[in-house]
């Protein structure tokens, strides 16, 4: 019994600072200072220094009330690792593409607030720090109006499209790809 109270103890404490559940090696930065953790790892042949990355991130998971999203996440961790491999931070282009449930996720606070329980956005400083450099947030018209979610109630800076379908389809003839994660 005292073993199962540790562990609910442990895993309560993680749940309430996750720079604790951090895994070992894993830092953020040089970008991204508060989110966006990765880790040094030996390659096998090294980046070529002049890509281009183009790369549209689809969201559709909506995060847990008060907590970054966690594909949002990755999109930061996508630029600290690479910009820590030695990639010019201006060759390194993202998009998100977000749609469904994480529609809410783009919304200014007292919409968030209002639809989950006075809960802050978890994820609004974040988008506003990656929109700073260069990361751009396309919400899809449809699932916009499955929410009820207007133009209006959006973060600043996220733009609406007619959908994710769209938007997508609209990136990937400017060069974007998808990235699959």
């Amino acid at each position: 019994m005292q073993v199962l109270k540790t562990l609910l103890f442990i895993s309560a404490l993680l749940a309430a600072n996750p720079a604790l559940a951090q895994l070992k090696g894993f830092e953020t930065g040089p970008v991204f200072k508060d989110f966006g953790p990765t880790a040094a790892v030996e390659t096998s042949a090294p980046l070529a220094k002049h890509v281009q990355y183009k790369i549209a991130f689809d969201v559709a998971k909506k995060a847990d009330p008060a907590k970054l999203n966690r594909t949002i996440e990755s999109a930061a961790r996508f630029i600290n690792m690479h910009v820590k491999a030695g990639i010019p931070a201006e060759n390194i282009r993202i998009a998100i593409v977000v749609h469904g449930g994480a529609s809410g996720d783009l919304v200014k606070q007292e919409i968030y607030g209002a639809r989950n329980d006075g809960a802050n956005n978890g994820s609004a400083a974040a988008i506003a720090v990656l929109q700073k450099h260069g990361v751009s947030f396309h919400l899809c018209g449809q699932s916009a109006a499955a929410y009820s979610i207007s133009k209006d109630d959006l973060l600043p800076g996220v733009l609406m499209s007619l959908s994710a379908m769209t938007a997508h389809a609209l990136l990937q003839q400017d060069g974007y790809t998808l990235n699959p994660f």
